[in-house]
């Protein structure tokens, strides 16, 4: 991977593209507030690599990165989640709420404008995954990639939206979630529902990995010898390859979650797909390899920070 500018990293993988787009990169939970599985010492015993990409020894926060992936395949420009969105009311959300960011620009930066894109992938309908799939235009939310089909698992649809009374009414923000990013797109008649497998073009398939939302999904990159799967939120934090069964507050079927992670992950191993995770700081992606009956992490793509993202407030808010 390659920093060509200051706003984006790129790297090829067989006939595919790829562009790395950071909101930004910043400390910002404590591990116990996250993982309440973990113990306090997997942190201290991997501080040799989790610092300072992943961890944080002086504060004991974890790092997290909130990013975007634009591919371009088969001619085609598509993009990987959209991030927290400007403006939106997340009540108990931390920086979320009220947040502002450059994202659109940011992608500008990198040569990729809201025309432009064909395909917007959710990979599940989180606060931070769906927040600039639209734009506030006198007062109403519009899709913000005018041109894109909004490629939406059909199983968070259902759970987060009205007929599941958004989330089993978990939580009031859920709502407001799908009325302002995901709502819109479906008025616009932009939005294409899909559940287990669904191809988009010849070197990218879709794929149900639920637990951590019922839909969540992660997107297979097959293109020549090279292989790469984008996982979205099945995993936070790379402890979570070396204990697949360590989950994250925000799963909600945590032995599912578990399930899927352990499953895309052998995947990953035995076949060599470069593991790219939603949130990860530092290179953001990852080879897996078997040790014995778990994992080991394999060699980080070669890169360094994506762009000058702004560090966030520190929060004890969690994310999703």
């Amino acid at each position: 991977m390659t920093n060509d500018d200051k706003s984006a990293q790129r790297m090829t993988l067989g006939d595919v593209e790829i562009i790395r787009v950071v909101e930004w990169h910043a400390p910002f939970l404590p591990p116990s507030a996250f993982f309440a599985e973990a113990g306090g010492e997997v942190w201290k015993d991997n501080e040799d690599w989790l610092a300072p990409d992943h961890w944080e020894p002086d504060s004991g926060l974890l790092v997290t990165a909130l990013q975007s992936w634009v591919l371009r395949s088969g001619g085609r420009t598509v993009l990987v989640d959209t991030g927290a969105g400007n403006g939106r009311e997340r009540p108990g959300m931390g920086p979320f709420h009220q947040a502002r960011s450059e994202f659109l620009d940011l992608l500008a930066r990198a040569g990729v404008h809201p025309q432009d894109v064909d395909v917007v992938i959710n990979t599940h309908l989180h606060v931070d995954h769906v927040g600039w799939n639209t734009l506030d235009e006198d007062g109403q939310w519009v899709p913000a990639f005018p041109n894109a089909q909004y490629l939406i698992p059909a199983a968070d649809d259902f759970h987060y939206g009205p007929d599941n009374a958004y989330g089993n009414g978990a939580q009031e923000v859920d709502r407001l979630i799908y009325e302002d990013s995901v709502a819109p797109i479906h008025q616009a008649g932009q939005a294409v529902l899909w559940d287990g497998h669904h191809r988009i073009d010849e070197h990218l398939t879709l794929e149900s990995a639920p637990g951590h939302t019922p839909g969540s999904s992660v997107l297979r990159l097959a293109s020549g010898g090279d292989r790469a799967v984008f996982v979205g939120d099945l995993l936070h934090s790379p402890v979570q390859i070396l204990d697949p069964c360590l989950n994250s507050n925000a799963c909600l079927a945590p032995r599912q979650a578990a399930a899927s992670r352990r499953r895309i992950l052998g995947r990953a191993a035995d076949e060599r797909e470069l593991l790219v995770p939603a949130h990860f700081g530092g290179a953001g992606a990852v080879e897996v390899r078997r040790k014995g009956a778990g994992f080991a992490l394999g060699p980080w793509a070669a890169a360094g920070p994506a762009n000058p993202a702004p560090r966030t407030p520190r929060s004890g808010d969690r994310p999703s």
